[in-house]
């Protein structure tokens, strides 16, 4: 063996670790293993403090202390929320057709329905949700977030576009929805009234409860009653633009051709695009609070608009932001905070919201109730209408067909919370203006309309 070779070889041996030094590096567990343990995690929690939060929440249940502060509120949701969302998320087949909003959403409320719920963690997620109305800070984050960071020059047009599919949609899916009813039996008068209508009102509160009222005024009839009929369309009505979004989802990603991942319009780019990939590190923190409390503030100026004009606070506010936008009222770096604001509450609140929705709003009866073979295809078939609508006409406006559609089954969606769990299974957040337009103008409209023909035509 020559000099050369032998350098060689005695570099080669000398620059490989000792065994006992490799198995010391691949066995330490601290605090290398500890960090990749923090680093698995059940939705955003890693998975010792998803143990930890296990063992306190089976705690204070025993100890039959529940502490009703917002911070075992907080803990309760983000457990169980992400819990539900996980199970949707791991399923094979249906975690592509948005089984993570489905499961966060309904497993909650069959639970709560069959008292599988304990009873301190059902009454703190019940109070919790009605007397702090969180939805709705969810609702103005996401909307001011996603405003902010629109391509200006063509927010106004897609705001004037979006009414063309949603009319044409929700006057193909009054006539196929009937049609369909009437067919199997369940007559023109009932089907229209009592399962079209209702599916595209708006959801439960701006929906089902002013359509029930006006039904009760009508036809003298007790309001109880009408709303107990007209509530299980909306519910099922729901539920099927979750899952029919969440296949749209899957088919773009195998299409993308069809779809702006989230955008309306052809040849529409977000003006903070380069925030995409990395927006933590650069944002300075004073920006992200000033642009949480920009959106409280506009959710606030919607209230009072709603005091004044009568005009729904999310529509109003979701109009303010347009303005503010448009005029260039806020500046790069708070647009850069309100999107990191809107990332923040996409991630890390939309599942815990889901599962309190699922207990305080999602009645498992009613749900229940609508499960007859008449009512699901009546139902179905209405909802197909309506997004393949809006697929078919958003050819004609140049906009994406997949996101166009997605928008339209926010019509049929359970008002707000049904525009969470279709925008959460589709994976488009971001057209949640758009979506509130849907439900709430294209939901006042059914309402007013349907009304007027019942008053007439009873």
């Amino acid at each position: 063996m020559n000099s050369q070779e032998t350098h060689v070889h005695s570099t080669s041996h000398t620059s490989q670790p000792a065994p006992a030094q490799r198995t010391e590096a691949h066995t330490r567990f601290w605090p290398e293993g500890w960090w990749k343990l923090m680093e698995f995690r059940i939705g955003i929690i890693p998975l010792p403090i998803y143990v930890v939060l296990l063992v306190l929440i089976i705690g204070f249940v025993i100890s039959g202390k529940v502490p009703g502060e917002i911070s075992m509120a907080i803990a309760v949701l983000a457990f169980f929320g992400f819990t539900c969302a996980e199970l949707g998320k791991r399923l094979p087949l249906v975690r592509n057709i948005g089984a993570a909003a489905i499961f966060a959403t309904f497993i909650p409320s069959a639970l709560a329905y069959y008292h599988l719920l304990p009873k301190p963690i059902l009454t703190l997620t019940m109070d919790f949700t009605k007397s702090t109305n969180f939805l709705y800070l969810f609702i103005a984050s996401i909307i001011v977030g996603s405003i902010l960071s629109m391509d200006r020059r063509v927010l106004i047009q897609g705001f004037l576009k979006i009414f063309v599919p949603l009319a044409v949609g929700s006057v193909a899916a009054a006539i196929v929805g009937t049609a369909v009813g009437t067919a199997l039996g369940l007559g023109a008068h009932h089907t229209f009234f009592f399962i079209v209508a209702p599916i595209m009102a708006g959801g439960v509160g701006e929906g089902a409860i002013p359509l029930s009222i006006g039904y009760s005024e009508i036809l003298h009839l007790p309001q109880g009653e009408l709303f107990a009929q007209v509530l299980p369309p909306v519910m099922l009505g729901s539920l099927t633009a979750i899952v029919l979004s969440g296949a749209l989802d899957m088919l773009g990603k195998r299409l993308p051709h069809l779809t702006g991942q989230g955008r309306l319009q052809v040849g529409e780019q977000d003006e903070l695009a380069p925030m995409r990939d990395e927006i933590t590190g650069h944002v300075d923190v004073t920006h992200i609070a000033a642009a949480g409390i920009t959106a409280i503030t506009l959710y606030l100026l919607g209230l009072m608009c709603r005091d004044l004009f009568g005009l729904p606070a999310p529509v109003a506010m979701l109009f303010i932001a347009v303005l503010v936008k448009l005029a260039r009222a806020v500046s790069p770096p708070l647009q850069e905070g309100a999107f990191v604001v809107y990332k923040f509450f996409s991630t890390a609140v939309t599942y815990p919201l889901l599962f309190a929705i699922g207990v305080a709003m999602t009645p498992w009866d009613k749900l229940m109730a609508a499960f007859t073979f008449a009512n699901i295809v009546t139902i179905v078939a209405t909802v197909v209408t309506l997004m393949g609508s809006g697929f078919a006409v958003a050819f004609l406006l140049k906009m994406h067909p997949i996101d166009t559609a997605i928008v339209n089954a926010c019509h049929s969606g359970q008002g707000g919370t049904g525009d969470v769990a279709i925008l959460t299974a589709a994976n488009r957040m971001q057209l949640m203006p758009f979506a509130q337009i849907a439900t709430r103008i294209g939901g006042a409209i059914i309402v007013t309309g349907t009304l007027i023909v019942l008053a007439h035509f009873r």
